[in-house]
């Protein structure tokens, strides 16, 4: 439920709110925590219903958050409360809300039926007072509470709107129905608005009650990624399995993992060897091989072999619970363009208020002997199509989805400031090692002297290599042995630095090192390959018996089967793409041309990635580093968008602000396609959020009466301001569908 992260003596910690109902609830919740004293910072989230707060523990402590935010009429959940219970909470509050709304309109309806057809019935008045007192001071009695409370603190919000609206609507025609000759000594009707005042609260329940549905569809990637994670694992106890809770499993422990089972922790094989599939993880559609050695994820789905793994990761620490944590706090976080919004929202409420009293004094002064009674009306309506409701869902909402989206496609976003700017890149700069390229060598050919028994060779060549400890040895002896080659015993190993490594076969001393042309005998067809392969910047080393060369082999750390096409989609998008690596230039230029790159530096020290993305920014360019390794983590602190390989260093992916788990570049494309349909969904909801409340405040006010005799009813206001935050919400929940 909430994450602690240490900085110095600073603590993190996310809290569930509770009783927010609209924008500048939240601007009050946020504001109060950032009072309170040794709170650094807080940010409150209106559609996820969450307060992040930095604070001193020294200072100040949760339960001090929670008596002040009870006291504007809210709540803070601060116990360990586990998200299945957080769930429930929220469950019971959506069945209380759909029964008093339930309510709510069943008692509107013949209200509605007298206050439009009936209202000469005799005792019409005192029927529809009777109707109308649950509707207002029991099913809406959450507003007068709200509002009561923030008049306490000197603040207002939606709360205040409704409680006002309604409250004023509904007194007036108490007394209308009690002392209705005041009215008539003055010629005038005594018109009732008991209809008006329950309709209104039943509009405003049931655009809640709307509204909180769609708002948990938001958070569907959540709750996906939190089904992942089954609830029980079979563990070996020595000869024995026995089926416990996942939250007993401990590191070591070794689990079995049966056909068709998910598995629960992360660890490493042990026995037996089986395909996994990893796509809700890393977005790769094809099961992934894994034998012994191999690592396995917590979510991932066994397919039909079994397998035995050692537990290394529990709990919060599995991969999978990372990306639920970075996916939470991502949804939660706010985008650059939120805090204008929050700013219009902290002052909005009282200026609508002074706009309502506004029309009523011009109504009185200006509206004739009907005036009073149509300004009354026009303040009520005022207040009630006002809710800035839709301005708080604006962005919030298309946030969590966009974020959701990116975690369904392997694209781990760290926060909102990044999803909204990846649309802005204009230049990308790519490392080679384990970006563009695999990261790890690989062998892609080897040629044998053909005088000589190329199998014997080969298992002499495996022999040696398997007792060297160069960096190439182990992709040697790999290919090898996947060749079915075998050991011999190897006599006098020995290694030299610069050198290679020798060992002695049947009395004969056999050399494994880098390929020399000049050194001793070469049969042509292997000097000829060794030269096709050179020049295609591999690496190439040879084995010889002092005589003559008996073998080359060709190494190269292979391209990505992805990255010529996902450059080339980058160029399109009109982004310049830039490869930078610490490499040699002869393999950067050939590196370069597989993968479509022109521009491309080689022999970079770290600190020169980090000065070549600054240069980038002084020419005005918004700048992304992509990477993997400890020596990109300048460079990735640098960028205006930072984005780190999955399969990369734990170092690269805490600073970077972006993570592609199934390290292909052609995620890239993806998330800055998410980025610009993420970005236009906000501006379309804040338009239509702003568009709403400038057309709707001033007709609420009767500015088309002296024109067209139209006044908005406040019945139709309700329904209207329901249908606004509905309509936003709606419209970012369509970004579910869209394909990146």
């Amino acid at each position: 439920m909430k994450e602690g992260k240490e900085l110095s003596k600073t603590i993190k910690q996310t809290f569930p709110v509770t009783g927010m109902s609209c924008a500048s609830c939240a601007v009050s919740v946020e504001s109060m925590l950032k009072a309170q004293v040794g709170v650094q910072d807080a940010s409150v989230n209106y559609a996820n219903a969450t307060a992040s707060v930095s604070y001193d523990p020294s200072l100040a402590k949760p339960i001090d958050f929670k008596h002040t935010i009870q006291s504007i009429g809210y709540d803070l959940v601060i116990d360990d409360t586990s998200e299945g219970e957080l769930e429930q909470l929220k469950e019971n509050d959506y069945r209380q809300l759909r029964t008093r709304t339930g309510l709510a309109i069943a008692l509107s309806i013949p209200l509605v039926i007298i206050g439009m057809f009936a209202m000469n019935v005799p005792y019409a008045n005192y029927i529809m007072w009777l109707l109308a007192t649950p509707v207002v001071f029991i099913f809406g009695q959450q507003f007068f509470v709200g509002a009561w409370k923030q008049a306490k603190h000197r603040s207002a919000n939606m709360d205040t709107l409704v409680a006002l609206s309604t409250g004023i609507a509904y007194l007036f025609s108490v007394f209308n129905t009690l002392y209705p000759q005041f009215w008539q000594q003055r010629g005038l009707h005594a018109d009732v608005y008991f209809e008006a005042s329950a309709v209104v609260i039943a509009f405003i329940l049931l655009g809640k009650m709307l509204e909180e549905r769609a708002k948990s569809r938001t958070s569907s990637a959540i709750k996906k990624l939190m089904g992942l994670q089954p609830k029980t694992v079979t563990m070996l106890q020595g000869n024995t399995s026995v089926e416990v809770p996942v939250a007993q499993v401990k590191i070591g422990d070794i689990i079995l993992i049966k056909p068709g089972e998910k598995i629960a922790v992360d660890g490493v094989v042990t026995t037996g060897s089986s395909y996994v599939d990893e796509s809700m993880i890393s977005g790769e559609p094809l099961p992934a091989l894994k034998e012994e050695g191999t690592k396995v994820f917590a979510g991932t789905i066994n397919q039909k072999g079994s397998l035995q793994f050692k537990a290394e990761k529990v709990g919060g620490d599995t991969l999978l619970a990372q990306i639920i944590k970075t996916v939470q706090e991502a949804q939660g976080s706010k985008a650059p363009v939120q805090k204008l919004v929050d700013k219009i929202a902290g002052i909005f409420v009282p200026v609508v208020i002074g706009i309502a009293i506004l029309s009523l004094i011009v109504w009185a002064i200006a509206g004739g002997e009907n005036g009073f009674t149509h300004g009354l009306l026009a303040l009520i309506t005022v207040l009630v199509i006002a809710c800035p409701c839709a301005l708080g869902l604006a962005t919030p909402t298309a946030i969590m989805v966009g974020v959701g989206k990116g975690a369904e496609n392997g694209i781990l976003i760290k926060d909102a400031e990044s999803l909204e700017m990846a649309k802005k890149i204009n230049a990308i700069v790519l490392d080679k090692t384990g970006t563009i390229t695999e990261g790890h060598p690989q062998v892609i050919n080897t040629a044998w002297n053909k005088e000589y028994d190329a199998a014997l060779l080969a298992n002499i060549l495996y022999a040696i290599e398997a007792k060297s400890e160069h960096p190439l040895a182990d992709a040697i002896t790999a290919h090898l042995k996947n060749k079915g080659a075998g050991s011999v015993t190897i006599t006098n190993f020995q290694s030299t630095s610069g050198k290679g490594v020798s060992g002695i076969y049947n009395n004969v001393t056999y050399t494994l090192g880098s390929y020399d042309v000049s050194a001793i005998s070469i049969p042509p067809v292997l000097k000829e390959k060794a030269a096709i392969w050179l020049k295609d910047a591999n690496t190439v080393i040879q084995l010889t018996d002092g005589k003559t060369v008996l073998a080359v082999v060709a190494i190269s750390d292979k391209i990505k089967d992805s990255s010529a096409a996902a450059v080339s989609q980058l160029q399109s998008m009109g982004i310049e793409v830039y490869m930078l690596t610490g490499d040699n230039n002869e393999t950067a230029k050939v590196i370069a041309a597989k993968a479509n790159i022109k521009n491309y530096v080689a022999g970079m020290l770290p600190s020169a990635k980090a000065g070549f993305i600054k240069e980038l920014q002084k020419q005005g360019k918004i700048v992304a580093m992509v990477g993997d390794g400890i020596n990109d983590s300048e460079a990735l602190a640098i960028a205006d968008v930072s984005i780190a390989m999955g399969k990369g260093t734990d170092i690269a992916m805490d600073v970077a602000k972006m993570t592609l788990l199934s390290s292909d570049l052609s995620a890239i494309p993806k998330a800055i396609t998410l980025s610009h349909k993420t970005v236009n969904t906000i501006r379309q909801n804040l338009f239509w959020a702003f568009i709403y409340n400038l057309i709707g405040i001033p007709i609420a006010a009767g500015i088309l009466y002296p024109f067209t005799g139209f006044l908005l009813n406040p019945m139709i206001a309700g329904a209207a301001m329901a249908l606004s935050s509905i309509s936003v919400v709606s419209n970012s929940l369509k970004l579910k569908w869209i394909k990146i």
